[in-house]
């Protein structure tokens, strides 16, 4: 993998990652179509160090992961933009996770359930009053008729960038260039 460009702003704390994948609500799947490259915003679950995301078993993006298993997963977080006097230094603090690796369908069926009760206790935590049950998962139809599969994300490569938030230039709307507090 080629070096971050900006490498004063990679992120290598392996924990602040980890925090920051887990909370993160959506991400981007990125596939190689012949044409064109085919990009899919989704729910996740970052657990064991991998990424989990599940659809439907028939269509263009299970497709094209069973035509070529390397992907590529993006998750970025926005948190404000700095104003600056100077445009060329307005910037945004965010933090963004890329994701480069193979991807499995899973046929373990304990640990497709384990993933997809993991993407409810994420997104609609307690919401349930029992645990997914494997048959749930095995027998699940669409209303298209087709059935869930539950993905696995093993990472090769996982590069992490960082643009922290300056809370005295962070840009509130109303504010003006030249203008202090008080004016």
């Amino acid at each position: 993998m080629r070096p971050l460009r900006k490498s004063m702003l990679e992120c290598k704390d392996q924990g602040k990652i980890n925090q920051f994948l887990i909370h993160a609500r959506i991400g981007f799947l990125g596939l190689s179509d012949k044409d064109y490259p085919y990009v899919v915003p989704l729910n996740f679950v970052w657990y064991n160090d991998k990424i989990y995301f599940h659809g439907a078993d028939a269509g263009k993006k299970a497709d094209l992961m069973k035509t070529n298993a390397n992907i590529c997963f993006t998750v970025c977080e926005e948190y404000g933009t700095m104003a600056h006097p100077v445009p060329a230094h307005t910037d945004t603090a965010y933090m963004s996770v890329i994701v480069f690796g193979k991807v499995t369908h899973l046929t373990d069926w304990n640990e497709a359930t384990e993933a997809m009760q993991k993407l409810l206790d994420k997104y609609v935590p307690g919401y349930y009053n029992r645990a997914l049950s494997r048959n749930h998962v095995k027998k699940y139809r669409s209303s298209m008729g087709s059935t869930t599969a539950v993905f696995c994300l093993h990472p090769e490569v996982l590069t992490a960038k960082e643009k922290p938030l300056d809370q005295n230039r962070k840009f509130e709307p109303g504010m003006k260039a030249g203008k202090s507090e008080g004016d």
